[in-house]
């Protein structure tokens, strides 16, 4: 008796490589091996992009912070000091908008001060 190979769902798989593989370049997309690499390695990257975008964000974030609080002679590490004293918990993002909008003058010299 002939070997079973499943011929359906090894193409299956295959098809659903090439498929993510589809705005490659050259054997990249049409190469079965090949794409499969090229799309696991792009999915590795895509995990390390969105962490990468996490932290420039947060330095982006500390950068605002720091150059808003610069103005009041106080260094960004005595700003954040301040607020784990006075146990506000905000986060650097909500700071960071609050500050290089000027939306809420009150809040903010509440932060300051």
């Amino acid at each position: 008796m002939p070997r079973s190979k499943n011929i359906v769902a090894s193409k299956k798989r295959r098809k659903k490589y090439l498929k993510y593989a589809r705005g490659f370049y050259g054997a990249k997309k049409r190469c079965y091996t090949i794409a499969k690499n090229k799309v696991e390695k792009s999915w590795l990257n895509s995990y390390i992009g969105r962490k990468n975008k996490k932290k420039f964000y947060r330095k982006l974030w500390i950068q605002r912070i720091n150059a808003y609080v610069r103005k009041f002679n106080i260094s960004y590490s005595k700003f954040i000091f301040k607020l784990k004293k006075k146990k506000i918990d905000l986060n650097r993002k909500i700071i960071a908008y609050y500050f290089s909008e000027n939306k809420n003058k009150d809040l903010i010299n509440q932060l300051l001060n």
